[in-house]
């Protein structure tokens, strides 16, 4: 039995899903499509989206296919984040621009370029 594909995906307001050969999802983020492999179902009702199997030949399709359903919706309804944690002591990260300045015990602060999309840092400065 698969816990992870049995589990239901709610489906935020303004996510709009298409079942067909692919699973088609649309939202305020953008568009994405999940690929169904044969022996997978997929319905929608009451808000949530549920994956169903035909035989057990297909667990670790199930699972999969409902994690990626799952990421997909997550990616169209609010977008998907990268997290950063430094720990230890003497450790830091700052963010001036487009510039990440990373003191990690090294000889010299390490820099990185920020891409240009719009993203928000951990210190909330704009990219």
């Amino acid at each position: 039995m698969s816990r992870v594909g049995n589990k239901p995906i709610p489906l935020p307001k303004g996510v709009k899903i298409t079942v067909g050969e692919q699973l088609q999802v649309e939202g305020p983020k953008g568009k994405l499509t999940v690929p169904i492999p044969p022996g997978i179902k997929i319905q929608e009702a009451n808000g949530n989206v549920q994956l169903a199997r035909e035989s057990d030949e297909q667990a670790a399709l199930h699972g999969l296919t409902r994690a990626l359903a799952a990421n997909a919706i997550n990616g169209v309804a609010t977008g998907f984040t990268k997290e950063l944690d430094i720990v230890g002591i003497g450790y830091r990260g700052d963010v001036k621009g487009r510039v990440a300045t990373f003191t990690l015990g090294y000889s010299h602060p390490i820099e990185v370029l920020r891409k240009k999309v719009g993203k928000t840092g951990a210190t909330g400065a704009k990219a």
